[in-house]
């Protein structure tokens, strides 16, 4: 039996929780794909996983980890799309913080042309997530205007480096100058939310917007609804800001027609994902090999070794773009 090293926790708590044991390779199953990670994303849920506040989906490996990128050392019998010395990226189950992760090959794609391996590691999460809300059933369309929080986290910069490229004319909220001017050079409307009120804002360029992408949730509530244009649409991925909003007019969300949306990557089937990833391929995919969709940010990269530290970077929340591992 080969082994390998992994990340694993004691219990639910801070970064220092987290140690490297060394375990089996796992074996993969007839439609999953064995895969020497050479990068894992550090993503917010491994948070939420580490502080014991994300439950776990049934039969789900504990260890952490929901993207990576590597190369393919074995296949399930009934994996056809798939050869060993592939280079590819994944949206894992869970398990993408060791040295060897099994995934659905139908949630694995091809490294992008002119993508290094650690560039590729940082697409799968946040592609996923936001093509799925906000793009693949033509929630969004060209000539239309989003409003993105926390646009310079790796949602935010997926959300608008997408919508650029389909004509969508994006607003960012962001907490400092520098990140303003990291969505500024992915061609959003800039608001600095500690000293702007981002519906005044807006108002100064338009009337309102036609979809708002929240990673904030109850805090934001009302001055999304007060910003939606007729027929406009809420996505909620996020309640960094609680998910509890006390009082909600339900009148505003009638008179406006508004949408309001919410959803989780994890809690979606293999089958949802699949479909997904088939959709990036048909769709994204070639966008991202000429270059019509910027690249990822990254902030840093850690040795795996230094999970701790990466796991602080990300509670700090000062870091722009992309937390990876290298193993």
């Amino acid at each position: 039996m080969y082994k390998m090293k992994q990340i694993n926790m004691r219990e639910a708590g801070d970064p220092d929780v987290l140690f490297i044991e060394t375990a089996v390779v796992p074996t993969p199953k007839s439609d999953e794909l064995l895969i020497k990670v050479a990068f894992a994303g550090v993503n917010r849920p491994d948070i939420l996983q580490r502080q014991g506040l994300y439950p776990m989906p049934k039969g789900v490996t504990p260890i952490m980890g929901l993207e990576l990128s590597g190369e393919v050392v074995a296949l399930g019998e009934n994996v056809k799309n798939f050869n060993i010395g592939d280079f590819v990226c994944a949206l894992a189950d869970g398990g993408a913080y060791a040295e060897y992760c099994v995934v659905k090959a139908g949630q694995t794609l091809p490294i992008p042309k002119g993508y290094t391996l650690q560039e590729a590691a940082m697409l799968p999460e946040t592609f996923f997530t936001v093509w799925a809300n906000l793009f693949m059933q033509h929630q969004m369309k060209q000539g239309e205007s989003l409003l993105v929080h926390g646009g310079s986290s790796g949602i935010g910069i997926t959300a608008l480096a997408i919508a650029k490229s389909l004509g969508i004319k994006t607003f960012a909220t962001v907490g400092n100058a520098e990140k303003c001017k990291v969505v500024e050079q992915l061609g959003a409307v800039a608001i600095n939310y500690k000293t702007e009120n981002f519906v005044e804002t807006i108002r100064q360029h338009q009337k309102g917007v036609d979809g708002v992408l929240d990673l904030v949730g109850a805090g934001y509530f009302e001055q999304n609804l007060e910003i939606l244009n007729k027929d406009g649409r809420i996505f909620l991925i996020g309640f960094m800001g609680g998910n509890i909003v006390e009082q909600v007019d339900l009148l505003k969300i009638a008179v406006k027609r508004a949408t309001l949306t919410g959803s989780t990557m994890r809690g979606r089937t293999t089958e949802e994902k699949s479909a997904i990833a088939q959709s990036l391929l048909d769709n994204v995919w070639e966008k991202l090999s000429n270059s019509e969709i910027v690249k990822p940010i990254l902030h840093r990269c850690y040795d795996f070794r230094e999970v701790q530290q990466a796991h602080r970077e990300i509670d700090k929340g000062t870091h722009i773009g992309k937390i990876l591992l290298a193993f």
